[in-house]
């Protein structure tokens, strides 16, 4: 119960879906935890169920803003501390196709997934240093392996979200900050289960396990590579797609 005792943890898209498993997993096992989003979502049920002195929610701040993933650092220090983990797991999905995607859907999808990642990273690395290392966990996505039709602007932005994982991992290394990707499969968020645009998933049947992932299973990941556990590793990506890329 105590693998991340003493962390303190940002998490991004924190109102629903995989955000939410993050943070419970990570409360869980010891970590007091800051957590943000556009919409409020289940963010504040799930202050009710882990308690103000784990968890704070942040309501109205975007991962596309400079200042307020400054702000969601100053309240994380104010309260908890420097942050020393940090899960950028806000983003969106489009279907599009490189024919026929407007500049404006594309610019969109990019903003949030690359974009977001990147401020989330340069705002807490002053911090992370100041605190003496860090964890830095980049959600990707087996579209950041393999490319999927119907998914220009997502493949694009992944692949730069694994990319720009193994540059920060090298830059960051003398400073104690490690920085991984954990690269999910399809899985049961609302993201996926509520959409209706092609592309946007694949079959629970097309995988071998014959299931999509579960939530909480991408959480494992997460929590394995924000604990010292993984303290030698920096700059990989750990795969959870149920065999799918293995072939």
């Amino acid at each position: 119960m105590d693998r991340v005792k003493g962390k303190i943890a940002i998490v991004s898209g924190a109102a629903s879906g995989m955000g939410v498993e993050h943070v419970r997993a990570l409360v869980r096992e010891g970590a007091k935890v800051v957590g943000f989003d556009l919409v409020e979502g289940e963010g504040r049920v799930l202050v009710n169920e882990l308690g103000s002195d784990n968890f704070h929610f942040l309501p109205n701040h975007s991962v596309t803003s400079a200042s307020d993933w400054a702000e969601v650092v100053r309240h994380c220090e104010i309260n908890f501390g420097a942050p020393t983990v940090m899960v950028n797991n806000a983003g969106v999905f489009r279907s599009t196709r490189v024919e026929s995607v407007t500049e404006q859907t594309y610019r969109s999808v990019i903003d949030v997934n690359q974009i977001g990642s990147f401020l989330g990273m340069q705002s807490v690395i002053a911090a992370m240093r100041y605190a003496g290392g860090g964890s830095i966990v980049n959600i990707c996505s087996t579209s950041g392996l393999v490319a999927f039709e119907d998914n220009f602007a997502y493949v694009a932005s992944k692949w730069a979200v694994r990319g720009m994982t193994k540059a920060a991992a090298l830059e960051l290394a003398a400073d104690g900050i490690r920085v991984n990707a954990v690269c999910p499969g399809e899985t049961e968020t609302p993201m996926l289960l509520n959409s209706t645009e092609p592309g946007t998933s694949l079959p629970p049947e097309s995988f071998p396990f014959g299931r999509w992932a579960r939530p909480d299973e991408i959480a494992s990941a997460v929590l394995f590579l924000a604990s010292d556990e993984s303290s030698y590793m920096s700059g990989s990506e750990v795969v959870v797609d149920g065999a799918y890329t293995a072939g």
